[in-house]
């Protein structure tokens, strides 16, 4: 079916992208520079996605060593720079994601991203990856009023865009992205290999996936169901 006039925005972090290995690796060189305890890859995917800030806080707890807000500002450039030097080094698009967004373009949809991760930190990871031609705009929390789970991150992001947020769907992998979604009143669908703490299923999509294969029979059920 045709997508065309229909927004489709995509988180970036667990969703189009695992950038869990380059993320706590990251936050593994810090912990390591103040001899504390490397966070395991395994048990730390739940520290992505809330942006670097929360995760180098509860990184730090989690290594046993008490975080320091005075010195926040200066860890979090710290944690820029060293993240930067390295934005794919590990991290891989997810399965299918490549293949599944080139069909959404080939039916006219407008593709957008809409992160909590710094605009030009997802700049970076999706030019690394060579992503980025195929998205209208990447927003991330500094260029727009209000980031998710506010809905004017989605719909200055679509406006932004060209698109119209009365037809558009978000696509995620945690509770913000279904808060604001709901915000504007759009469809969403989770992934369910992302990084949450509750698991997707628990968290009021419209639809959960588990491979990125599915997206295309889901996005368009919805929109024909909300006349998206």
């Amino acid at each position: 079916m045709s997508l065309s006039g229909v927004t489709l925005a995509f988180d970036l972090d667990g969703t189009l992208v695992d950038t869990a290995p380059d993320l706590i690796g990251t936050l593994n060189v810090m912990l390591g520079e103040r001899d504390l305890p490397h966070v395991p890859l395994a048990s730390a995917r739940h520290l992505v996605g809330r942006g670097a800030r929360v995760m180098l806080e509860h990184g730090f707890q989690e290594a046993g060593a008490e975080f320091s807000h005075q010195e926040a500002p200066a860890l979090l450039d710290q944690f820029i720079d060293l993240y930067l030097a390295r934005i794919a080094q590990e991290s891989r698009p997810f399965e299918g994601v490549v293949e599944t967004l080139d069909h959404f373009a080939g039916e006219g949809a407008n593709l957008v991203v809409v992160t909590n991760k710094l605009t030009r930190l997802s700049a970076a990871l999706l030019d690394a990856l060579d992503l980025t031609h195929r998205f209208a705009f990447v927003a991330g929390p500094d260029v727009v009023s209000a980031r998710k789970p506010s809905g004017a991150h989605l719909r200055e992001a679509v406006l932004t865009a060209g698109g119209d947020p009365a037809r558009c769907l978000m696509v995620g992998d945690s509770a913000p992205d279904v808060a604001c979604a709901r915000a504007l009143g759009a469809p969403v669908v989770l992934v369910g290999f992302g990084y949450t703490e509750t698991a997707a299923e628990e968290l009021g999509a419209d639809a959960v996936i588990s491979a990125f294969d599915e997206l295309p029979a889901v996005v368009a059920d919805l929109v024909v169901m909300r006349g998206t």
